[in-house]
């Protein structure tokens, strides 16, 4: 069977390996448009900022690894710009000669991820102003760092955003956060972010909230940014305002997309269209506790989707069961936590809930060192049963948004929170966890 993966990173490498391991006698080729295979884009804030010494540390597998080793056509600076179902064929261009290609296929993956979004700016091509998704990227930002840079501007203060403003701050960078919402962080409810807003203006972040950005200007470089309330000097410029799926070569081809233009799927991962899957960041997440499609751009989901369209390619029939909503990130001395939904968005999908929202310590409150922790718990108003939970402090974010996560998937009530026997001793938790404290405050 000619199976062809187009797209190399997170989802379509799983499901290359899954093929691989679990069947023989297969023709597998994969179309990567750029020249990085299957490395940890998440960790591209963390190179930029030094944590993390070189690019070469988030690659997981090189081209010649998948080729050599696994026998993988894996080839690089190849865009698929057509796809044509009813002959089953893909064409595009290799950049790396500028030469036309077409190829046959069986069963084709598509995994071609999410590209930032960029608006149509005035003045937006000036040298100086990035995105940030892959490996080049994050290189011309720290080559473009060696110049004499003072004032850094991030547009968009989601996760991105705040992972890219705190590295900027740490390389001792002044930084603005321009963000169109009146709150950071809006996967959080209001008064969740509020201790966002604290923590950046603890480590000097500027913020401007309620500002929409119009243009940009300078002498070959960005050098001002001008929203709908004033303009601002700035040395570099980074847009963090949210990602697009990769499926406008998908036009013409019957495949059916759905939530913000990602590939609908079904539960095998299979697409409208027969003998075309899609996987990761392109396609759609069924969202458990909303209990509807949605479009979750993460790695975690872009792994798991990828593992189950591979088998599936290959007839071992396996499910994807779905997300909750469970995300994390650091921010200077705060770990945000989340899963489920929030209250906005329960009062969105029309759902009856209410809401918890308690101080605790992610430790015994008597033992040295505890750190602070608030945590929100979001609930059915007549099944009590969990629809989500906002987690932000110290230490111990982590572990508790996990359980939440777990407590989600399995939809247990408040009731069944508290019978979960969870871990205690005084250096790691109090004798009733933080969880388990909001829960019983529930009525």
């Amino acid at each position: 069977m000619k199976i062809i993966i187009i797209g190399g990173d997170a989802a379509g490498m799983s499901a290359a390996m899954q093929i691989v391991r679990n069947s023989t006698g297969h023709e597998i080729t994969v179309l990567e448009k750029g020249g990085v295979y299957s490395y940890g884009q998440c960790g591209l804030p963390y190179v930029i900022s030094g944590k993390i010494d070189s690019t070469e540390k988030l690659i997981a597998r090189t081209q010649e690894t998948f080729r050599d080793k696994y026998g993988i056509d894996a080839r690089i600076f190849h865009e698929v710009l057509q796809v044509d179902s009813e002959n089953k064929t893909v064409s595009g261009i290799d950049h790396s000669n500028e030469e036309s290609f077409s190829l046959s296929y069986d069963r084709l993956l598509i995994a071609t991820g999410v590209s930032p979004v960029v608006p149509d700016w005035e003045g937006a091509s000036l040298s100086g102003i990035f995105s940030l998704k892959t490996i080049p990227d994050a290189k011309e930002i720290i080559d473009y760092m060696q110049r004499d840079i003072k004032n850094v501007t991030v547009i968009g203060g989601g996760y991105i955003g705040l992972e890219m403003a705190e590295c900027f701050a740490e390389l001792g960078k002044k930084v603005t956060i321009i963000e169109r919402n009146e709150q950071l962080a809006k996967i959080f409810d209001h008064e969740m972010a509020q201790f966002i807003h604290e923590e950046a203006e603890k480590q000097n972040i500027i913020l401007k909230m309620g500002e929409s950005v119009e243009a940009f200007s300078g002498k070959n470089q960005v050098e001002f940014i001008k929203t709908d309330k004033g303009e601002y000097e700035t040395d570099l410029v980074l847009i963090a305002i949210g990602v697009r799926p990769n499926t406008t070569f998908l036009e013409g081809t019957g495949i059916i997309k759905s939530v913000n233009g990602a590939i609908q799927v079904n539960a095998y991962m299979q697409t409208s269209i027969k003998d075309i899957y899609a996987a990761g960041d392109c396609a759609i997440q069924y969202h458990r506790i909303k209990e509807k499609d949605d479009h979750i751009p993460l790695g975690t989901h872009a792994n798991k989707q990828g593992q189950i369209a591979g088998l599936n390619i290959v007839n071992i029939h396996k499910t994807f069961k779905g997300v909750v909503g469970t995300s994390i990130i650091k921010f200077f001395n705060l770990t945000l936590g989340r899963t489920g939904i929030s209250e906005m968005e329960a009062k969105l999908l029309n759902i009856p809930c209410q809401s918890v929202t308690i101080q605790s310590s992610d430790i015994a409150g008597y033992y040295p060192n505890n750190k602070k922790l608030t945590l929100k718990l979001i609930y059915h108003k007549e099944t009590h049963m969990i629809l989500g939970g906002q987690i932000i402090g110290g230490d111990g974010v982590d572990k508790r948004i996990d359980v939440l996560a777990t407590v989600l998937f399995n939809s247990m009530t408040t009731d069944q929170l508290l019978d979960l026997d969870l871990a205690y001793a005084p250096p790691y938790n109090g004798v009733w966890d933080p969880i388990q404290k909001a829960a019983r405050r529930v009525k």
